[in-house]
């Protein structure tokens, strides 16, 4: 049994070589599983997350490294207009160096979003690997 798949954008290689230099392939998706992860983890920002997901992926604010997993970054972007007290949505974004021919991609695996101060600990204590 296939799982679905569902094609978010194409990456802009030349943005996530900061997350590794073996990028194999453009194709962006979401599968079922991380749909189900995000609505079942984080469902008070699941519809707004989907929402956003392309244009966060197509022009974030930030990259940061993903301590935990190689060939992982946290992309975020704003999204509340609000200067103040504003929000960014957060995505775990696995990048694909092996495609096997085409049939894998670069991955979302999970969604949610950020307060500002939330974000202003992660620039402080984690590493920045792109800025807008």
């Amino acid at each position: 049994m296939y799982e679905e798949v569902k094609e978010i954008c194409k990456l802009n290689t030349d943005i996530y070589k900061c997350i590794s230099q073996d990028i194999d392939t453009d194709r962006v998706v979401l599968t079922d599983k991380s749909a189900i992860h995000i609505a079942d983890s984080h469902p008070d920002a699941y519809k707004e997350v989907l929402i956003e997901l392309r244009d966060t992926i197509l022009t974030p604010d930030y990259i940061i490294a993903d301590e935990k997993r190689l060939n992982t970054g946290l992309v975020i972007k704003r999204i509340a207009p609000d200067e103040i007290d504003s929000e960014h949505t957060f995505i775990v974004l696995k990048i694909c160096t092996d495609s096997k021919n085409g049939i894998l991609a670069n991955s979302i695996i999970s969604g949610w979003k950020i307060s500002d101060k939330r974000l202003k600990s992660y620039l402080r204590n984690k590493e920045i690997l792109y800025k807008r």
